[in-house]
């Protein structure tokens, strides 16, 4: 009758007690539920995936590029990092889930005594004993789920960290990219300016010989070695950048990139990646591995609001222990007699300062902060997306324009090139026409390049690779 009535009175504590940790819901999503809309954006199409679908191998179309890639991953050194902070995680989640188990110790020892009998003379009798006994040690029953609140925050944690090993793991992928990307710009630079560098010392040199002839004058030929002298110093900015970006490239995988896996110039966009699908709906950010870790990380903090709540209620522990008792070794396992002890013990603060409720006060104030961390992450990410929509949206038009101006310029200056070498024109206008094509070339190569890392930007702020990353 008496385990009954116990076991009824701890079923209704535990009835009772089954909400101390508040009920999670997830905070609406402080942005707008379709991508922005205007002059600066595409019209938005219904996608069957997102880019959080895409692969990143199915993203990136050149092979050299995704040997590159696979190579940072094995060597990046930011990233081992992030590896091992998961593995901390996974093992403090593994320590703290250990408490909802007891303890099992298991121990065997023996004792041996001499001392006197008590009559007359110096008697003395040896006494032996012997015991094995296996017991628990101060094992708390959870009854009001303080345990279980802390393993589910050490679980929510650990589920955090993995969230930011693939953050981590997507940001790796999209910065080789654009290092790749940058070193491939800038070798289309470095072309470019070699070109014009000869192409303005055999203009020099031509110039010469008219001065000498007296055809041109010596304004022509100081002129022309204005343009001579600016590709000049290009030549050797470019080969320093080139230099430089090809080490920046290297750090980011973890050791050196052999030269066939280099970039030549620049090639457009849909040369080296795949278009990236947005979709119509934000939703598609709560996907983000960032995302992800910032709602894992308010998980963990609403369960640590139930471990506070807890801690006002009594702790119920046990030790105890059960086994066998012998006076002789042989006959312990045989013959002894069983001997057990049980000391279960209930605590309950009746005053500690507050100190209770200022814990309780404080997981709720970070459970608050969290809370305000993911609407901010949100937030950030749509921003993110939105930023490279309005960027892919007038993409396509400026680099028509920008193609579309290179031609114009190599036409007028082919033109204005003739009518001077017919004495029809000036140097001046031939010279402004060169240095019109040079800064068109010039600027068509850095708006491919905005372009190609435009679109890694999209790819990695819609979760680009997050599923299977």
């Amino acid at each position: 009758m008496t385990r009954n009535l116990f076991s009824i009175a701890a079923l209704l504590m535990l009835s009772a007690c089954a909400g101390l940790t508040p009920e999670y819901k997830r905070p609406e999503a402080p942005v707008a539920a379709s991508w922005p809309t205007g002059p600066a954006y595409a019209p938005a199409a219904a996608a069957s995936s997102t880019a959080a679908d895409l692969p990143w191998q199915s993203f990136i179309l050149d092979e050299r590029l995704r040997q590159v890639v696979t190579q940072a991953l094995a060597g990046s050194r930011s990233l081992r990092k992030t590896i091992s902070d998961i593995e901390s995680a996974r093992a403090q989640y593994g320590e703290q889930r250990a408490a909802l188990v007891p303890t099992v110790q298991a121990n065997v020892s023996g004792s041996a005594s001499r001392a006197l009998n008590g009559g007359s003379g110096n008697a003395a009798s040896t006494t032996h004993s012997y015991s094995a006994a296996a017991g628990v040690s101060s094992y708390e029953l959870d009854l009001f789920g303080r345990v279980r609140s802390l393993t589910g925050a050490a679980l929510e944690t650990y589920l955090a960290s993995e969230e930011a090993s693939r953050s981590t793991r997507i940001s790796l992928i999209a910065s080789t990219a654009t290092a790749w990307f940058t070193l491939a710009a800038d070798q289309s630079l470095l072309e470019l300016s070699r070109r014009t560098l000869a192409a303005a010392e055999q203009t020099m040199a031509l110039t010469r010989k008219r001065l000498d002839v007296g055809v041109a004058s010596r304004v022509d030929v100081t002129d022309a070695e204005t343009i001579y002298q600016q590709a000049r110093a290009d030549v050797a900015s470019a080969t320093t950048a080139v230099a430089q970006d090809r080490n920046a490239l290297e750090l980011l995988v973890g050791g050196p990139v052999a030269d066939a896996l280099l970039p030549g110039a620049a090639q457009p966009a849909s040369e080296w990646l795949a278009d990236v699908p947005a979709g119509l709906s934000s939703e598609v950010l709560l996907r983000r591995p960032d995302v992800l870790q910032a709602e894992h990380q308010l998980k963990a903090a609403n369960a640590n609001i139930g471990a506070a709540r807890a801690a006002f209620f009594p702790q119920l522990t046990l030790t105890g222990s059960a086994g066998l008792a012998s006076t002789a070794l042989s006959s312990l396992f045989s013959g002894g007699a069983s001997v057990w002890s049980a000391a279960p013990a209930l605590g309950l603060t009746l005053f500690d300062g507050g100190a209770h409720r200022s814990a309780l006060q404080y997981s709720q104030a970070q459970r608050d902060g969290y809370v305000a961390a993911y609407e901010l992450a949100v937030q950030t990410a749509f921003r993110e997306t939105a930023d490279a929509l309005a960027r892919q949206g007038t993409m396509a038009e400026q680099l028509a324009a920008q193609q579309a101006l290179v031609a114009a310029a190599q036409a007028s200056y082919q033109l204005a090139s003739d009518r001077y070498s017919k004495g029809v024109d000036t140097f001046l206008n031939a010279l402004v026409a060169q240095r019109t094509l040079y800064s068109a070339q010039q600027t068509l190569a850095t708006t491919q390049l905005t372009a190609l890392t435009n679109r890694v930007t999209l790819y990695k702020a819609l979760g680009g690779g997050a599923v299977g990353s």
